[in-house]
């Protein structure tokens, strides 16, 4: 048995496939980094607070906030899709742009054990997330799928 070559039109499935693989996974790297960046990397300035004098930060609770939402929405937008193990690439890039920022500042050599936590914690919330997204689409699929049924007669009463 003698196999054929691909087809013009497999040829560009193929590559139409891939490169829509590959713009998921730049969604999720660049995102993923980008949220560190934009809402908490560049804030390195602890706050005072006037009343018992007590330094916190350098993050505010928006920040975190604004950061986690924009994981949230990322991971979820990403998991939708046909190609959702793509979003399996969001912990790590989350986690190398977390070690750049926390090496610069460090001279302790303990960011090391923050970006093993930080990763461990993005895992498991990115775990979570496409979790619930799987479950929500057995379910919103089984729902449609019986909806679509038509209901069985009830039996001829004598």
């Amino acid at each position: 048995m003698t196999s054929r070559p691909p087809t013009p039109a497999a040829r560009d499935s193929r590559a139409s496939r891939t490169l829509r693989v590959a713009a998921w996974a730049g969604f999720v790297v660049l995102g993923s980094a980008g949220a560190w960046f934009g809402w908490m990397g560049w804030d390195q300035e602890y706050q005072v607070d006037p009343v018992t004098g007590m330094e916190h930060g350098p993050y505010e609770a928006w920040q975190v906030i604004g950061c986690g939402i924009t994981l949230l929405l990322i991971a979820l937008w990403t998991s939708r899709s046909r190609w959702w193990l793509t979003v399996l690439l969001l912990p790590p890039s989350f986690t190398v742009a977390w070690s750049l920022t926390a090496e610069a500042e460090d001279s302790t050599g303990l960011w090391l054990v923050g970006a093993m936590l930080v990763g461990i914690g993005s895992t498991l919330g990115t775990v979570v997330v496409l979790g619930i997204t799987r479950l929500t689409q057995v379910i919103w699929r089984q729902r449609r799928s019986a909806a679509a049924q038509p209901e069985p007669l009830p039996p001829p009463r004598l």
